[in-house]
């Protein structure tokens, strides 16, 4: 494996270990969206850019369900 694949074995890997404790703590939410750019930037690097843009959408979700999440406490 090559560097590039081992960083999107890792992004995805990371992004579905927070997708699966987000009910935890709102921190994972956190989490999932920083995995996101990850992806994200994986896509793009890959030349995969259909990946790369919507994985950076759902970093963008991500965020905004983590900042709704702490203020409707």
């Amino acid at each position: 494996m090559d560097p590039l694949s081992i960083f999107g074995l890792f992004a995805v890997t990371a992004m579905l270990l927070f997708y699966a404790l987000e009910n935890r703590s709102r921190w994972f939410i956190l989490g999932f969206a920083g995995a996101c750019v990850l992806g994200s930037a994986y896509g793009f690097l890959q030349g995969a850019w259909p990946f790369g843009l919507v994985e950076g959408v759902w970093a963008v979700v991500a965020v905004r369900r983590w900042w709704v999440s702490g203020n409707s406490k």
